[in-house]
């Protein structure tokens, strides 16, 4: 299986919206997923593609010079474990280093919350070598704990040491 990595793109909505609704375990409020297609019609956003059919997005938010952001990432159910979520990670982190950019960050569910789902998306970063920084209960509420993961980008760490 051959993955290809496409972008980053703008207005890429009607291809991500279809892989965002058919992962309703993970992105089940309807109002957050429109604010999510809005974001990918607004913000970078790399496509997974397999066989000529795109099979993941990822989509990154700016905060400063110093550090963006996994705005979203969703991957087709029948595609996890495939090395799409890495490639699709992996040419984000390449596009980053390219821009100066030194942290990456997301979150995600925190451990608080039981969902099997989450413990699998918070291996998934913490495997890529994101690192747990703190935990919130005022960004999505207390009935959903976030836990902010960062990511130094260590080609950048490196020229600023050399």
């Amino acid at each position: 299986m051959i993955i290809e990595i496409q972008g980053p793109f703008l207005g890429k909505a009607p291809v991500c919206e279809p892989i965002l609704r058919s992962l309703p375990l993970w992105f089940g409020i309807e109002a957050s997923n429109r604010q999510y297609i809005r974001d990918i019609n607004a913000m970078p956003t790399f496509i997974g593609v397999i066989n000529d059919e795109a099979s993941g997005f990822l989509t990154l938010k700016r905060h400063n010079k110093y550090s963006e952001e996994i705005d979203i990432m969703a991957v087709k159910p029948n595609m996890h474990r495939k090395g799409i979520g890495i490639a699709l990670l992996s040419k984000a982190e390449e596009y980053l280093n390219q821009n100066g950019v030194e942290y990456l960050q997301v979150k995600t569910l925190s451990s608080k919350h039981a969902d099997t789902n989450y413990a699998s998306t918070r291996a998934f970063y913490l495997a890529a070598g994101f690192r747990p920084l703190e935990e919130f209960s005022n960004i999505w509420g207390e009935q959903s704990p976030t836990l902010l993961l960062v990511k130094r980008l260590e080609s950048n760490q490196q020229n600023r040491l050399s």
